[in-house]
């Protein structure tokens, strides 16, 4: 699947991000020759799996301008990266405990000129700073990484949903939700993208107050 996929779920793209998001192609393929940043049999499926997978969170919130947001857990740079492209008037701290995942990202947003975005060799409970919103792609089950990051909350909310983790989730979530035993709205991607990839893909928002 082509670049194309991004500009039909998302056509207000400037020139800028559509450039921008054609060169991930070209970027991941150049690292995951060295190192194993995404699966080898997905680096085909890069813009359905990774970059559209990421840009779900999209499809739930409209990071207004000045928002601060943490990714956890972003291996190569998903979600954080495909959404820093979007929201440019965003900031975006993405962290890794494996440190030679979190050079790539850093090397990545560099070639595209991510001036909102910045990457650390860290584990969550260690990241620096405080966030309105903490995103993630499946690193754990929700109790544990609610209680790695629930001292990361910025307290004043101004986006359209209060602050809180707005996690990228897949498969059947009822006993993992059960056993977090937090207040939380499911979101189905597949309301918003008809690729069968995303038939049980779900965000799951969890206000923090």
């Amino acid at each position: 699947m082509s670049v194309k996929i991004i500009s039909k779920y998302f056509p207000h793209l400037t020139l800028a991000q559509n450039e921008q998001f054609e060169l991930l192609d070209q970027l991941y393929r150049h690292w995951n020759q060295q190192i194993n940043v995404i699966s080898r049999k997905d680096i085909d499926e890069l813009y359905t799996r990774h970059v559209l997978h990421s840009l779900g969170i999209a499809k739930v919130i409209d990071f207004k301008p000045e928002t601060r947001i943490l990714d956890v857990g972003t291996g190569g740079g998903f979600p954080g990266v495909p959404l820093a492209i979007l929201f440019p008037g965003s900031q975006f701290h993405l962290v890794d405990s494996i440190g030679k995942k979190i050079k790539v990202v850093q090397h990545i947003a560099k070639e595209l000129r991510l001036s909102n975005l910045t990457a650390q060799h860290s584990r969550a409970e260690q990241a620096s700073g405080k966030y309105h919103f903490v995103v993630s792609r499946a690193v754990t089950r929700l109790k544990p990484f609610y209680h790695w990051i629930k001292n990361k909350f910025e307290g004043e909310p101004f986006n359209e949903l209060a602050n809180g983790i707005l996690y990228l989730k897949g498969g059947d979530l009822t006993e993992e939700l059960k056993e977090a035993k937090k207040k939380y709205q499911l979101f189905h991607l597949s309301d918003h993208f008809e690729e069968d990839f995303f038939e049980t893909k779900k965000v799951v928002y969890i206000p923090v107050k």
